[in-house]
């Protein structure tokens, strides 16, 4: 008797791979977004990811206070003519923080998965770091915008920056 013939309905449709799985795009943005939830600015929560040539997270991060500053000592607001009662005087950046807290040694050729398109100040560690190319989901299109771009296309090679383009799958987590 042939093989095929022994075999169910049910495993005959189900011997294939899954067809709805996560693009590798969508899988990285989805962590950034997930990482951006750990923020606890109530304006802007921003994540992301660093990945390596082989599709391994090598680094997470989130805007947030530097580690051990208490979070109900500092302020959260922006709008304060005080500068030093404004959140950007303490606030670390989501890229800045997955570059300081990447797993191991260079991240030279990685790519940077984020939120928010880098400000020009991420921009000077991205080129440090040598990070081969950006995927952002958002661009406040201002001048640290404009000026991380032109560090970006100035560099040889220049580093690749790519607007996410979602799929508009809907995806629920319950946890």
């Amino acid at each position: 008797m042939p093989e095929d013939a022994t075999r169910s309905d049910d495993d005959k449709r189900n011997s294939g791979k899954r067809e709805d799985y996560l693009a590798w795009n969508e899988y990285f943005m989805l962590v950034a977004r997930a990482a951006s939830m750990r923020s606890k600015d109530p304006q802007t929560q921003v994540g992301c990811v660093i990945v390596n040539e082989d599709k391994v997270i090598v680094g997470t991060g989130y805007n947030g206070l530097p580690a051990g500053c208490d979070d109900d000592k500092f302020p959260w607001g922006k709008g304060n003519e005080n500068p030093l009662e404004n959140k950007y005087a303490y606030v670390v950046h989501a890229e800045q923080n997955a570059i300081m807290n990447k797993i191991g040694g260079s991240i030279r050729g990685c790519t940077l998965y984020t939120t928010l398109f880098p400000c020009n100040e991420c921009a000077k560690l991205i080129v440090q770091s040598k990070i081969a190319k950006i995927v952002y989901q958002n661009d406040k299109e201002d001048w640290r915008s404009a000026a991380a771009r032109k560090m970006f296309q100035v560099q040889n090679p220049p580093i690749l920056s790519e607007r996410y383009e979602p799929s508009g799958r809907e995806i629920r987590i319950s946890l």
